[in-house]
């Protein structure tokens, strides 16, 4: 009988020590619930296929490596973009496929990855209403450029709009030494007052930021971006002056970028996800 009895008083403390612990992550959940912005809203299934398609066109043109990432802003909501869940752009599916807003917390992060650097995209399209998507590449070509006095400028007709200029973002004059990733919101609004008004810029040591008016322009772009700087390298090392796209040429290209992109991105996007 005493041995039941104490076995029932020993019992009253591990009750209340599991209510007490049912009671905590209850109000966690609650917490986390009224931390977590508010949906937009659901979006059109072409566009999550087409953010899909972007992130594996860029990975099988070589221009995001396991690394990369592609955003595109939500079309019901300013305050708000779409991003993958952190994979290798090559593996991505609709259902990877997350919302955030612009301070970059998830809408419904379910305990999934993200980014660490989704702060590039928040804090930009923040301080460019103008921008749609955004690619975020390691691309090789480019790093030269980025750690050298040598200025990016085209000298390919598809690549006109670097004619705008492409600056460099030097982490070391926003913040130290660090481990060169845009980890916080302070690093992400550093990142978009040099990006300025410009289509891109490079990250020292790095990569770049590429913007665009639509996911189709950003994938354009961030291909003939390493590309152009592929072309230019080679020139240079033919010796000799170097022939650049004259202001005009290039303002006159602008008028029409995205000319015959639709047949370009068909046959990207096809390619690209014949591979799934």
């Amino acid at each position: 009988m005493t041995s039941k009895l104490l076995h029932r008083r020993g019992s009253v403390p591990m009750v209340f020590f599991a209510m007490s612990l049912a009671a905590s992550l209850c109000n966690a959940s609650i917490a986390a619930a009224q931390t977590a912005p508010p949906s937009a809203g659901s979006v059109e299934p072409q566009l999550i296929e087409d953010l899909v398609a972007a992130n594996r066109i860029l990975a099988d043109q070589g221009v995001l490596d396991g690394w990369g990432h592609v955003s595109a802003r939500h079309p019901r909501n300013p305050n708000r973009y779409l991003l993958s869940r952190s994979r290798a752009p090559e593996l991505i599916s609709a259902e990877d496929i997350m919302e955030f807003d612009l301070d970059s917390n998830p809408v419904d992060a379910r305990g999934r990855p993200l980014y660490t650097e989704r702060f590039i995209h928040g804090e930009i399209y923040k301080a460019r209403p103008d921008v749609v998507a955004i690619v975020h590449t390691h691309a090789p070509a480019l790093i030269p450029f980025g750690i050298s006095k040598v200025p990016l400028k085209p000298v390919y007709h598809r690549s006109a709009f670097i004619a705008a200029g492409v600056p460099v973002f030097e982490i070391r004059e926003r913040a130290g030494m660090t481990d060169m990733l845009i980890r916080d919101q302070a690093l992400g609004r550093a990142l978009a007052g040099a990006l300025g008004n410009h289509p891109a810029a490079l990250m020292r040591g790095h990569g770049a930021v590429v913007v665009g008016p639509s996911l189709q322009r950003v994938v354009g772009r961030s291909i003939f971006l390493p590309l152009n700087a592929t072309l230019q390298m080679q020139a240079a090392a033919l010796g000799g002056p170097v022939t650049y796209l004259d202001p005009e040429e290039a303002r006159r290209i602008e008028e029409r970028e995205g000319y015959g992109l639709a047949r370009a991105w068909e046959a990207w996007k096809r390619k690209a996800m014949a591979k799934q």
